[in-house]
């Protein structure tokens, strides 16, 4: 069976966590290089606020090894292109022949991040794909995964989410228009444990704290964070 050279685009939440876990399963693919864009001005993940040293922590626990991009404080989108084009050129010329994505049915962002990876002749994998997010969801909680929501859209959920453990309850307890994985930004998480962990990744929850963020002059959106630090 051939092994293709993959990396994968690692947001250190459960989607990503299942894609790579499914990935592994598929047994086409040799995953060794894990890709994280941070905040190079906060030092955290750029999705969602992660410290990096719990970044580091999670990568060494599930034993590939982390690359981290970094981006300046508030990247244009013309920055953005730049820097991830610098880069996939660089995995294309390292031999990387694949990338793998958790994403679900965001079809803009599939297009687009097929269109970035086209010119490089590399492919890229949708382990997830348009499959239901209530059992996605309910298997990554039956395998045993572990993660904590780390942000929340305050216009989506209110701010007692935030800080709280994926399970039954959590999952019980989300309103009916929130999709079951937060496919449409209402959360991000963190994943500590599971499967694909050697062990888990220690923590203690920190501040929570809210901030606004201007997406045009008359719009503006609400975000809760649980800060985490390491134990």
């Amino acid at each position: 069976m051939t092994s293709h050279k993959t990396y994968f685009n690692w947001s250190s939440g459960k989607d990503a966590t299942m894609a790579l876990y499914q990935l592994q399963q598929h047994g086409q693919y040799h995953i060794d290089r894990l890709i994280t864009t941070v905040n190079g001005h906060y030092d955290r993940v750029t999705m969602h606020g992660l410290r990096n040293v719990l970044l580091e922590q999670q990568c060494e626990a599930i034993g590939i090894h982390l690359e981290r991009i970094e981006l300046p404080e508030s990247p244009s989108m013309e920055t953005y292109n730049s820097i991830m084009t610098k880069a996939v050129d660089r995995y294309k010329k390292e031999g990387y022949s694949h990338c793998g994505f958790g994403d679900i049915f965001l079809e803009d962002l599939k297009t687009y991040r097929e269109q970035q990876l086209l010119p490089y002749g590399i492919t890229a994998v949708f382990p997830l794909w348009k499959k239901d997010t209530k059992t996605l969801i309910q298997e990554f909680i039956d395998l045993g995964f572990k993660a904590v929501i780390i942000c929340i859209n305050a216009e989506k959920l209110e701010a007692s989410f935030v800080g709280r453990e994926i399970g039954e309850t959590f999952m019980n307890d989300l309103p009916d228009d929130v999709d079951p994985c937060g496919e449409y930004g209402e959360f991000h998480t963190f994943c500590y444990d599971g499967p694909i962990f050697k062990h888990p990744v220690e923590f203690k929850r920190g501040e929570k704290t809210y901030r606004t963020y201007d997406l045009d002059k008359d719009t503006t959106i609400g975000y809760w964070f649980q800060d985490l630090l390491p134990a």
